[in-house]
């Protein structure tokens, strides 16, 4: 999960409404590199939304220039109508791939967001369901910008291309002279110690937690487990969503 807050002179709103786990977080990276206030997944988001509560999550959304993944990927018609002359960035993926990397990622662990934006909020056994919902989310995105090329700009991570010049040449950036960060461990440049450091000191400023944090991921890496408590697993490096 990317939830920075920082001062930032930027006016611009930028939002991203790729689907989860289709390179949002290495997308949310850039972003805070660009020197973007970045808001990442807010599963805490279910409860207003599963009530019918949009406003909510359209104010929270208001407090940062740039987001990314879920729910604000699927608001992307309030959004647009709640903040005009906004740019919008449409990460995608192969759906195949991404079912795969979903699959893997969400297993049968039930989420309440994922009540909300698939009707169902375990992914394992409806595949078909998730994969259609998937789908869905990029067919209704390309007519809604059909005429507002513009203002929307298509971004896949698993093909070759200059990332910075895409990103940078779409919202009006001068182009860093750095790396781009990829956060996918197939494709990125950055060793998993270099991410988990950048990670730790965008999220928590505190060094006390900071290290405290560093040593569980560590762990967690370092031993591939991915049976921590669903509670913990929300709200700690499981919500640092990868590619």
């Amino acid at each position: 999960m990317i939830n920075n807050k920082q001062k930032s002179p930027k006016q611009q709103r930028v939002f991203c409404i790729g689907w989860h786990k289709t390179g949002t977080s290495t997308l949310g990276y850039a972003l805070l590199e660009l020197g973007y206030e970045v808001l990442g997944a807010r599963l805490d988001m279910a409860d207003p939304l599963l009530s019918g509560d949009y406003e909510t999550p359209l104010q929270e959304a208001g407090r940062f220039n740039a987001i990314q993944d879920v729910p604000w990927a699927a608001l992307f018609k309030e959004l647009d109508e709640r903040y005009p002359n906004s740019k919008f960035i449409l990460t995608v993926r192969d759906e195949q791939d991404w079912l795969k990397s979903a699959s893997k990622h969400f297993k049968d662990t039930y989420f309440a967001l994922h009540e909300w934006l698939y009707g169902n909020g375990v992914m394992r056994g409806n595949e078909d369901i998730y994969l259609e919902r998937f789908r869905k989310h990029y067919r209704e995105v390309r007519a809604y910008f059909n005429n507002r090329p513009e203002d929307l700009l298509e971004l896949n991570f698993e093909e070759g291309g200059a990332r910075w010049e895409k990103l940078c040449g779409f919202l009006g950036e001068p182009i860093p002279n750095k790396r781009f960060p990829y956060l996918n461990r197939g494709i990125h440049n950055y060793s998993w110690k270099d991410r988990l450091r950048k990670y730790v000191k965008t999220m928590l400023p505190d060094k006390l937690l900071q290290w405290r944090l560093a040593i569980l991921v560590k762990l967690g890496l370092h031993y591939g487990s991915n049976r921590f408590n669903n509670k913990h697993q929300n709200k700690s490096y499981r919500e640092q969503k990868q590619l």
